[in-house]
């Protein structure tokens, strides 16, 4: 079986690599390498929901499935209230995440896991997500949607972007069934980012 970017331990040898990119007006640098998503530049979905992600202005936010801490570093670039958690399940990808939020000057919880394992009953203000789709929507990304609620504050908001047509009706109709409501709050290069609010 081929290693994917979602294995727990990847076994591949790496190879380090930077990325350097504007977001939201700030400039950043993120560590990457081979064996964890989009290692070579920042993907369009990830763009498409940094660029438009409404953030609370206080309280707690959850970069589920965080890959090397695009979203979660940004957040807390733009919102230093913010208490901001990130999680994967991939160890290659929390180890860079962790030394990402030092290089860009930044604070958060970094922790290695399968879907909500690794906050416990933490609640939150806002989970925002590039959901690995490669891993399944039965086995992985329908389990981020429907576990959202547990992990959410009132009023709290659950977002997630996702190639239209890889997915995009699908998932939108287990957001909405999870939830009771969905917005399409932005698209842009095929994608769509979904939100949703829990009551």
């Amino acid at each position: 079986m081929s290693e994917h970017y979602f294995s727990e331990s990847p076994t591949s040898p790496e190879e380090r690599g930077l990325i350097r990119t504007k977001l939201r007006g700030f400039y950043f640098e993120f560590e990457t390498s081979s064996g964890v998503f989009s290692h070579k530049r920042v993907d369009s979905g990830t763009r498409l929901l940094v660029e438009s992600m409404t953030l609370p202005e206080r309280g707690r936010v959850l970069d589920l499935g965080c890959g090397i801490g695009v979203v979660g570093i940004v957040a807390a670039r733009l919102n230093q209230a913010l208490e901001v958690w990130m999680t994967d399940v991939n160890s290659r990808a929390v180890s860079l995440a962790e030394s990402n939020t030092k290089r860009n000057g930044v604070k958060a919880t970094v922790r290695q896991g399968s879907l909500y394992e690794p906050v416990g009953d933490v609640k939150f203000d806002l989970i925002i997500t590039n959901p690995p789709m490669s891993a399944g929507i039965d086995a992985v990304v329908k389990p981020m949607i429907e576990g959202a609620p547990t992990h959410l504050v009132a009023n709290g908001v659950f977002q997630l972007v996702v190639q239209s047509n890889k997915g995009g009706r699908t998932l939108s109709g287990i957001i909405d069934e999870t939830f009771g409501n969905i917005e399409v709050t932005s698209r842009g290069g095929g994608f769509r980012v979904f939100t949703a609010k829990f009551p």
